[in-house]
């Protein structure tokens, strides 16, 4: 149930990936779920926002508190396509995210448990779950993609 669940979530985040990758933007997506309802969703803005934290789980992260009208996350799930970079796992940690759900493994900047673990990190204040591999192969297909298309245009 739950992975069914996992999916269904997982599919909305890669539609926000695809938003990304039209907007010529690296294609990651990313929405977080509370009670069943996405409560907040983005695709990475990095280059329209000429802004380095504009990565796709900050716009969600910022969009849910948002639509919370508190900081507090709790009892929230992250779906991203992409594990999260440093940056983004902080942010998580620091929203008190309850799950984090993401699709394919970065193996250059993954900080959720390609080269670190920073949701699990038992040396900071809160901890989550985390469960790779949803919709993997998916995920990591349009990041190829999207990479050869670029290189093919040099």
């Amino acid at each position: 149930m739950m992975r069914d669940k996992d999916k269904y979530f997982m599919e909305l985040a890669l539609a926000e990936a695809e938003r990304a990758a039209v907007e010529n933007e690296v294609p990651v997506g990313c929405v977080i779920v509370h009670e069943g309802m996405v409560i907040g969703k983005g695709h990475n803005r990095t280059e329209a926002l000429c802004d380095p934290t504009a990565h796709a789980e900050v716009l969600a992260i910022t969009a849910a508190a948002n639509h919370q009208e508190t900081w507090r996350l709790d009892e929230c799930t992250c779906y991203s396509t992409l594990e999260p970079c440093a940056m983004c796992a902080g942010a998580l940690v620091l929203a008190r995210i309850e799950r984090l759900v993401f699709g394919a493994k970065d193996p250059k900047f993954g900080a959720c448990m390609s080269l670190y673990n920073i949701p699990q990190d038992i040396r900071l204040n809160h901890q989550m779950e985390v469960v790779p591999g949803i919709l993997e192969e998916r995920a990591s297909e349009l990041m190829k993609s999207f990479f050869q298309s670029i290189r093919s245009k040099c």
